[in-house]
């Protein structure tokens, strides 16, 4: 029965108490829903494009040969911090299996892309984080780099749960969960790259400390709290091995070329083809289709602030905009390489304020203009996901073809005679040592760590070999051992004394 007249000719009923108290929870429900699928659709994403059986790279042979016991532990360069080698330890202390861990860190970054979004409940709908998680997700490097054992996506989860937090605990003085929050993301991202950490927290700080409309000491605590928690590890060890926290830093400059004026924009424009690392970064730039969104990036990030100032909400897009600005700088103005994984905490901080300006279009009146907008969104959006996919394709594709490379180098050389315990040294000496379950060793470069004069000396013991590229020659120190093929590489086999 109908509560009035009106509403038997409308069609439509009064809403009663019960509807007052079910809307809520029921919107809320829609939100939590949204965004568990979207992180769901993630991680059936990265099992499905970036095949869990595609090799350990370079980097992450490092990161988990520091727990696994397949093979001994790779020089650990001053730059790197223990956070991914705890990551990976439930699975890597036990097994070798490439693409169980794979799987593991698929559903986990599927995990940690739902948690980063809640952390934004209340601060924007849940059909803008929705949104944001999806143009975040879609990324071809966040796909690549999801269900890799490398830090870059944990600090950009990081950064985008801790920011966040930040904005929600300003609004809602009495949430006590969001400076935990705060805290937490901070601990994870200094526990992945320390220095990233700062970067990407630099303008909180600067809010927090310098601004005092913004000064909240509880909110400071946890965020300076977190970013300790999460270095403490790093900076023990820097005194510990490193010969100080200053020496570490000194040493992490220069292998990463030396901080200082360089503008790496080019390079990373040469990366976004699927370039995983650009150093040296030289050739030609990738075809306009390729980086026509990175270009689109700023001038949709530039929009989302003026429409965020006119609507008086200015500090909930600010914020995020200058934490994404300030984690670029240091891969766009001072260091003189790129990797598209250094721009993963920008492109995530980003994707809030984007996806903002996005549905803000999408809603916006007009019986013309808005079905318009709609479809010329569409198209715009559909383009740009087959570039992302096709570029990733592209990438996964190649790498996986150089791992399967390194794994038959790995089985000539067990053919050959060097078996674990060995040692190996010269072109992809680390990635090669891992599958083969051999040390690896340098005797220059940034990663020194032994003389030509201890591998001589190792090589009485247990077998030693160059590993050499087709048409180069050998170190010095390996003119005169036995020459071999192992995969596609020349192999220098010290002599041993018992043969």
């Amino acid at each position: 029965m109908s509560d009035s007249p009106q509403a038997t000719l409308t069609g439509a009923r009064r809403p009663g108490p019960l509807d007052i108290v079910r809307s809520p929870w029921r919107s809320r429900f829609r939100g939590e829903v949204g965004l568990a699928a979207v992180a769901a659709a993630f991680t059936l994403a990265q099992l499905l494009l970036v095949r869990p059986w595609m090799g350990l790279g370079w980097d992450e042979s490092v990161y988990v040969s520091q727990v696994s016991p397949h093979a001994p532990a790779a020089f650990f360069s001053a730059p790197r911090a223990r956070g991914v080698p705890l990551l990976v330890a439930p699975v890597a202390a036990w097994s070798s299996s490439t693409a169980l861990l794979r799987i593991y860190l698929a559903v986990l970054s599927g995990l940690a892309l739902w948690l980063a979004l809640r952390a934004w409940r209340g601060v924007f709908p849940s059909r803008v984080l929705m949104t944001a998680g999806a143009l975040f997700a879609t990324l071809w490097v966040t796909l690549f780099y999801g269900p890799q054992a490398m830090p870059n996506y944990w600090v950009a989860v990081g950064a985008l749960a801790g920011t966040g937090c930040f904005l929600r605990a300003r609004a809602r003085r009495r949430d006590r969960t969001a400076p935990w929050g705060l805290a937490l993301s901070a601990a994870l991202m200094a526990w992945m790259r320390p220095t990233d950490a700062v970067w990407a927290t630099l303008p909180l700080l600067v809010l927090l400390v310098g601004v005092r409309r913004w000064r909240r000491p509880a909110l400071l605590v946890a965020l300076v709290g977190g970013l300790a928690a999460g270095a403490a590890e790093w900076v023990i060890e820097a005194y510990v091995s490193y010969g100080g926290l200053a020496q570490r830093l000194s040493d992490a400059s220069r292998i990463q070329g030396g901080l200082g004026w360089n503008i790496a924009v080019m390079d990373q424009l040469r990366g976004l083809s699927g370039r995983t690392l650009c150093r040296p970064c030289t050739g030609a730039l990738p075809p306009a289709v390729v980086t026509l969104w990175w270009f689109t990036l700023p001038v949709l990030a530039v929009c989302a602030a003026l429409v965020a100032v006119r609507a008086r909400r200015a500090a909930t897009t600010l914020v995020p905009l200058a934490c994404a600005a300030s984690a670029a700088v240091p891969y766009l103005f001072l260091i003189g390489y790129a990797a598209p994984r250094f721009l993963l905490p920008a492109y995530a901080l980003l994707a809030v304020p984007v996806a903002a300006l996005l549905v803000h279009l999408v809603r916006a009146p007009g019986r013309i203009r808005r079905p318009l907008t709609v479809a010329l969104m569409t198209v715009a959006l559909a383009g740009h996901l087959a570039v992302q996919f096709a570029v990733l394709e592209h990438t996964v594709r190649r790498t996986t073809a150089s791992h399967r490379e390194w794994a038959r180098t790995a089985a000539g050389l067990h053919r050959l005679g060097v078996r674990p315990p060995c040692v190996l040294t010269g072109h992809n000496y680390v990635p090669i040592a891992y599958y083969a379950g051999c040390s690896s060793a340098a005797t220059g470069g940034h990663d020194v760590n032994t003389t030509a004069a201890a591998l001589h000396r190792t090589a009485r013991r247990v077998p030693v070999a160059a590993l050499v590229p087709p048409g180069g020659a050998p170190p010095s120190y390996a003119r005169s051992w036995t020459p071999a093929r192992a995969g596609y590489l020349l192999v220098y086999m010290a002599p041993r004394p018992d043969r």
